[in-house]
């Protein structure tokens, strides 16, 4: 359980890490706005620019879901393999 632990954090460090860095290049117009990162894009008019902003959705998206496959769908598809097995060696032994 602590590899998948360890696995989930790493991909939800890199990937915040990432998608802040992204989106404060790409969607933060100015420092002092309350609403900063989520922001649509401005002035991208650059194919260097698009990578940018496409690196920051994927990034996001790394963060999310590499988190919740090894933090929630691993161990719950250990859970119910675990469950499955069991009931076939409890019908098996009777």
């Amino acid at each position: 359980m602590a590899d998948e632990f360890m696995k989930g954090f790493a991909l939800f460090t890199i990937g915040g890490l990432g998608w802040i860095t992204f989106g404060g290049w790409y969607r933060t117009p100015s420092y002092y706005q309350i609403s900063q990162l989520v922001n649509p894009a401005e002035g991208v008019n650059t194919a260097y620019g698009e990578v940018g902003l496409l690196a920051g959705d994927v990034l996001f998206w790394l963060m999310i879901l590499g988190a919740l496959t090894f933090w929630v769908l691993i161990p719950a598809s250990r859970q119910l393999r675990d469950a499955l097995n069991d009931g076939e060696d409890d019908a098996a032994a009777n």
